[in-house]
């Protein structure tokens, strides 16, 4: 049985990842009754608002979710407590040192999933305990490694590098990458953009429009400063790329970025003053479906081409 559908009791090694102000209580329960695993976005959550959406998603569905959280999350403690006192059984942490909380975690039963960038963290979330990796390269949306490690040269290294579970995460999107990603060592995926433009999302209508309506080379990593995300080009994009170019410095950028930025342009819908996380992967996407067809999809196409590569024959020429 694949490693990722036996830690997490789901049937498909589909995850689909935690985005702020994509991924509340409606995307997750719509992802795990699809047999993959649906996970609710804490980053962009109050504690209250966490446990709103906590206890709808155990409403909505009987399959396994989890809950992101961001370790930098200022309330972070207040956020831990919740997922506690509400029994949550899975957490995919991000953005901070997994060492702090993993152990206190899994001593309450919580099987514990960390995300990094580079090898160096994944041996150090290794040494501290979680029972998964997910391994995010340069391709992805949002928040992203400074290395700029493109998925094709990360997996294979911390594959090499780990001796737990291997989730790959940025620039999958479909079947065919998914199989890629299996081919390099993942045992699954995560998946965000994709899972951004679905029907439950709950983005912007005018976000998902303008993901759906982006080309190849919309997308660029920026603030390397700050913490670096990849973001859609609008003016916001323009004005952050200006500063850097003229030499603007933590202070600077922090004050050009503000406060509730993304939630600006991702749930508020400002398309121009907003920032805008999404991946590269966005040039591929060009219809809103229900996240059950995108999941199947993404499979479907994966056992396709896993068949048809089964079925090639190579003519030696030598």
């Amino acid at each position: 049985m694949n490693q990722i559908c036996k830690l997490f009791n789901i049937k498909y090694p589909i995850i689909q990842a935690g985005m702020v102000w994509c991924s509340g209580w409606k995307l997750a329960s719509a992802v795990s009754n699809a047999g993959g695993l649906g996970i609710i976005g804490a980053g962009s959550m109050y504690p209250e608002v966490l446990r709103g959406h906590i206890q709808k998603c155990k409403l909505a569905t009987k399959m396994p979710f989890g809950v992101n959280i961001p370790l930098l999350y200022p309330n972070i403690q207040d956020i831990i407590d919740v997922v506690i006192e509400e029994d949550v059984k899975i957490v995919f942490s991000s953005a901070g040192n997994p060492a702090t909380w993993t152990t206190i975690l899994k001593e309450k039963g919580i099987t514990v999933v960390h995300v990094i960038a580079n090898t160096t963290f994944a041996l150090k979330a290794q040494a501290a305990g979680v029972d998964a990796i997910v391994a995010e390269g340069f391709e992805a949306g949002g928040h992203n490694g400074r290395e700029e490690t493109t998925t094709m040269c990360l997996i294979p290294m911390i594959k090499d590098a780990i001796s737990i579970p291997l989730i790959a995460a940025g620039g999958i999107g479909s079947g065919k990458s998914m199989l890629a990603a299996f081919a390099l060592g993942a045992d699954g995926v995560q998946i965000g953009s994709a899972f951004a433009v679905a029907e439950e999302s709950s983005a912007h209508q005018a976000f998902k429009s303008k993901i759906l309506s982006s080309a190849e080379g919309d997308t660029k990593l920026s603030m390397k400063k700050l913490v670096p995300v990849r973001l859609l080009k609008n003016d916001f994009a323009e004005a952050v790329a200006k500063a850097e170019a003229e030499g603007a410095d933590r202070t600077q950028l922090l004050e050009l970025l503000g406060r509730a930025r993304a939630k600006l342009g991702m749930f508020e819908g400002d398309m121009e003053n907003g920032e805008l996380e999404i991946g590269q992967v966005s040039a591929m996407l060009n219809e809103i479906k229900p996240a059950r067809e995108i999941l199947m999809g993404i499979w479907e196409e994966f056992v396709s081409e896993k068949n048809r590569l089964s079925d090639l024959t190579f003519k030696n020429y030598s």
